[in-house]
């Protein structure tokens, strides 16, 4: 009988953990050192809305996106949002090797704060929690930390994020 609740028990955390992310979800936390050797947590950034961006140094379609990731950021980082004060990124590097990390950080001009890697390539553990098994992988989160959207790139993210900002009421109230 014991055995047989253990077995149980495990079948039932294997299937609870399995579960792929979808918009609505809650985010589970990311604690991860950055390029300085920092540990971050990306609960740390509640009240903003994020990006959390899976990618490489080695992506080409990663490094291509990273151009509008940078326009988007630089557009949206001040703006205030109906469940969040700000956007930021939260890029998770699925690299395995420190210098080309921060060679495509420096050269792709990515000036948002949060970067990080455990440098174990597919390995990531932040990877593996959120069942990354291609790269750009992105989940856009509100302040509470809950998923508005998977995987929006290009006009995407845009669109995801002017459906979330915070209505200005004008003089005239239009």
């Amino acid at each position: 009988m014991k055995y047989y609740l253990v077995l149980v028990f495990s079948l039932l955390t294997l299937s609870v953990s399995a579960q792929e992310l979808k918009v609505g979800d809650t985010v589970p936390d990311i604690v991860m050192k950055d390029v300085n050797g920092q540990e971050i947590k990306l609960s740390s950034l509640r009240g903003k809305v994020v990006l959390i961006d899976f990618w490489a140094a080695w992506c080409k379609p990663c490094r291509m996106e990273n151009r509008n990731l940078v326009k988007v950021y630089e557009e949206y980082k001040d703006k205030e949002f109906k469940d969040g004060d700000g956007f930021t990124i939260f890029s998770v590097s699925l690299d395995n090797k420190e210098v080309p990390w921060k060679k495509a950080i420096a050269n792709d001009s990515l000036v948002w704060e949060y970067h990080v890697s455990d440098l174990q390539g597919w390995d990531n553990a932040a990877a593996q929690l959120y069942q990354v098994r291609s790269i750009p992988q992105s989940y856009l989160i509100d302040g509470s930390g809950q998923i508005i959207s998977i995987n929006p790139r290009g006009g995407a993210l845009e669109r995801s994020l002017k459906k979330v900002l915070k209505k200005s009421s004008s003089f005239w109230g239009w």
